[in-house]
């Protein structure tokens, strides 16, 4: 009853609204400024950017950047921080807090560094593992502006077609195939073109997308401003005012599809990359749609000399003030006190774990991972968190996925192929169609038809492949698949996991291969390299959970205000903080950004609006 009283109130009083606003706002301030230590230093400077200087590709030379093990003797005396896990978010950390002065570790359990952005070569083939295109490199983004920082201006970006997605629907062999354009208005031009009577609803869908640009910066707030502060606006529906995210997270991105036209084509085509967050349209939310096709209607693009060239580039100004990025150095416990302090981490070697203190510890490796896994329970419970997360809670881990590496015989201009990528689709109904295959038995699905694909040629996307890789061409197919189906080898080691696993492993490969071989008939005699990885890859590779490679699932759950505050940074354990896709979202932009969160909150100090600044001082 007093809820829908005030409810009433704010409804009838839009002046108390906006006063009570303000106030709160003025408020956050204060208690941003005045309520913690001393704020540091503003890692956003000039000084380091220069001219951008050759590609290296002297594969020892990467090497000692990309893959430098961990040995006792290369630990300094002390450092300010140690960073667990080297994905995105958490060299994004490390990098700011390093111009920022601080002296930080960087532990890495794969053999290189990069997480999502690493490479890998095997047999003379290339092949990236996460990074297939990134929005927002075109032009001076904010975005843009935030990785040419932390990699002193060498990461160089190429930009691929106009035309860089194309949707297939149907029968792979007689597929109708849709462009996808760069651009707000080419994007509308050719979805009108194809769905000429759909004009009305392309063009709300669009404005749509505008206005939800904005919100998105409203929704950071609820990760920025302190919890209380939080709390009350949602409890007076402030929070509905302040930005429009959450009331268009209330709403699945397929309950807006149907709103918006009656079209099951169009609808297909509009919602198609949910591949690239990895929830299906039913169970996603309109906002998180929508933010990852602003992303890209700034225009698409590919690092050049491959995705390896992040991390390459990002390693160096963590080196600048002291610190390290160190591989094989799998982080098995956090470390606290008496108090529930964090105080350092523990490597796990075969030789004897090492201890490493530190008074910041920051997990890049997952919100289940870093409280389920690493943090004594009694002290994991401390962290609001802890009640939403794992199987079961409202945050849980999102879907597993199988990735095909193929190498091929001859060049992108002999294989007539083009630095764009296509997403499969079976049928226009993709919720029925991804469900059911979901609900198979993992034999059931070798046999299955496989719904979603995404098949891109990296190899076309680098303009200095042909130099590096004269003759050849690869292909990356990637498609969703359940944890379950290969649980029961979850405690085999790699490489060893028996016949039965490479029975139901490779029979999924060959169907990927067989749709992927319907759409481009030009490269099924080509193949000189087939290998494929499954959820338990992921798990052996990135640390996964249950195979996932986006983090905490991407459902409307996970992005109700109640729960996204929650995700943040801070996390009530004193000495540890989050960073990576958990915090923000999934993929490059969204974990760099939940690394630029938690840099903030370490340096006490609002680094979104130094980024702002910084890029304007650029521009001038």
């Amino acid at each position: 009853m007093i809820f829908s009283e005030i409810f009433g109130f704010i409804a009838a009083n839009p002046a108390f609204v906006a006063a009570v606003t303000v106030l709160v706002i003025f408020v956050s301030v204060l208690s941003i400024f005045l309520g913690g230590s001393k704020p540091g230093s503003n890692p956003f400077y000039s000084k380091y950017l220069r001219k951008s200087e050759p590609l290296v590709t002297d594969l020892k030379a990467r090497d000692k950047v990309l893959k430098q093990g961990f040995v006792t003797k290369k630990l300094t005396e002390a450092y300010d921080a140690i960073v667990i896990g080297s994905g995105i978010g958490g060299l994004t950390t490390a990098s700011l807090l390093s111009s920022a002065g601080k002296k930080v570790l960087v532990l890495e359990q794969h053999d290189q560094a990069g997480g999502c952005c690493h490479t890998f070569i095997d047999k003379g083939f290339e092949f990236d593992v996460g990074i297939h295109y990134i929005g927002e490199m075109r032009s001076e983004t904010l975005t843009k502006t935030l990785i040419t920082h932390m990699t002193d201006g060498q990461l160089q970006w190429v930009d691929l077609e106009d035309c860089y997605d194309i949707v297939a629907l149907g029968d792979a062999a007689k597929a109708r195939k849709y462009p996808i354009m760069s651009g707000r208005e080419n994007f509308k031009k050719a979805l009108i073109e194809h769905f000429p009577n759909e004009q009305k609803a392309i063009e709300a869908y669009v404005q749509k997308l505008r206005s939800m640009r904005g919100a998105t910066y409203g929704a950071i707030g609820t990760k920025v401003l302190p919890k209380w502060i939080v709390k009350l606006l949602i409890a007076t529906g402030l929070v509905n005012m302040m930005t429009t995210w959450f009331t268009e997270s209330k709403i699945s991105l397929q309950d807006y599809l149907d709103s918006l036209t009656t079209n099951d084509e169009l609808k297909a085509v509009l919602a198609y990359p949910f591949g690239d967050y990895g929830t299906i349209p039913k169970e996603t939310t309109f906002a998180m749609h929508a933010m990852l096709i602003n992303h890209f209607l700034y225009g698409v693009s590919y690092p050049k000399g491959g995705a390896s060239e992040i991390a390459f580039h990002m390693i160096p100004t963590i080196e600048r003030n002291g610190g390290k990025v160190l591989v094989r150095a799998p982080v098995s416990k956090i470390l606290t006190d008496s108090e529930g302090k964090a105080t350092g981490v523990r490597v796990h070697r075969s030789s004897g774990d090492v201890d490493i203190p530190a008074p910041i510890i920051i997990s890049g490796v997952g919100v289940i991972n870093t409280l389920h896994k690493l943090l004594p329970r009694e002290v994991a419970t401390n962290s609001s968190l802890y009640k939403y997360v794992g199987q079961g809670n409202r945050l849980q881990s999102g879907m597993g996925c199988m990735s095909l590496f193929v190498g091929l015989n001859g060049t992108k201009d002999e294989l007539d192929l083009k630095a764009q990528n296509t997403w499969a689709y079976c049928d226009v109904d993709v919720n029925k169609a991804c469900e059911e295959f979901f609900k198979c038995s993992a034999q059931d699905a070798v046999n299955s038809e496989i719904p979603l694909l995404f098949i891109s040629f990296p190899s076309t996307k680098d303009p200095t492949w042909d130099e590096r890789y004269p003759g050849k061409s690869t292909c990356v197919v990637i498609t969703l698949a359940r944890w379950e189906w290969f649980e029961e080898w979850k405690d085999t080691k790699i490489n060893h996991r028996g016949e039965d696993y490479d029975s139901v492993k490779g029979a999924i490969a060959r169907r990927m291969w067989e749709q992927t071989c319907a759409l481009y008939p030009q490269v099924a005699d080509k193949v000189e390299y087939f290998d494929c990885g499954s959820p338990l890859s992921n798990n052996y590779y990135l640390g996964s959970t249950r195979g996932e490679i986006y983090g905490l699932d991407h459902n409307r759950s996970r992005f109700q205000p109640d729960v996204y505050m929650h995700l943040r940074p801070e996390t009530e354990i004193p000495g540890l903080y989050l960073t990576g896709q958990d915090i923000f979202s999934c993929g490059f932009a969204g974990g760099m950004y939940g690394g630029l969160l938690c840099a903030s909150k370490v340096l006490n100090r609002n680094l979104m609006d130094d980024l702002l600044k910084y890029k304007k001082q650029l521009a001038k």
